[in-house]
């Protein structure tokens, strides 16, 4: 949901291909920022706008893991997310193998990796934001570019 607001009612068509993006911030020169992107929108400062943006969640498969990018809030609260055990790393990369009794739920904090299955040329990118479930048995190579704060299960 996009919603723009001033004195004389301006509205900004051009937000809502950002809609998918997490908002961050605005910069001193009145940019919006978005994570996980090199997007920016530059707002006119003659105006005084309030412009807000709420990222759709959005749930994906890749290679077995299923991502949902900007999990709302009350599905966190529901999952307990706040009460899993936390785990970080700096920056590295390592293999990873999940329990073939457990299935993995991981809520990350902070960070940015890519994961590759073992036996796969191809890599799913996780990150700041993401609620990710990993199948049971996965063997798989965590590249951890930027270092990794999450909470997680397993079941």
């Amino acid at each position: 949901m996009i919603v723009g607001r001033s004195e004389s009612k301006p509205k900004f068509p051009e937000v809502s291909r950002f809609v998918s993006m997490a908002f961050v911030g605005i910069s001193p020169n009145h940019t919006l920022l978005f994570s996980g992107t090199k997007h920016s929108l530059h707002l006119p400062s003659t105006r005084r706008s309030v412009v807000s943006v709420r990222a759709e969640s959005m749930t994906t498969e890749k290679l077995g893991i299923k991502i949902e990018r900007n999990p709302p809030e009350d599905k966190l609260t529901q999952l307990g997310v706040k009460q899993w055990p936390k785990w970080g790393c700096p920056p590295s990369k390592f293999p990873w193998t999940y329990e073939a009794k457990e299935t993995c739920y991981c809520y990350l904090l902070e960070g940015k990796v890519k994961v590759t299955p073992s036996g796969s040329n191809e890599a799913v990118e996780i990150g700041a934001g993401d609620l990710v479930v990993f199948p049971k048995g996965m063997s798989c190579t965590w590249d951890v570019s930027v270092g990794v704060d999450k909470h997680y299960k397993f079941e």
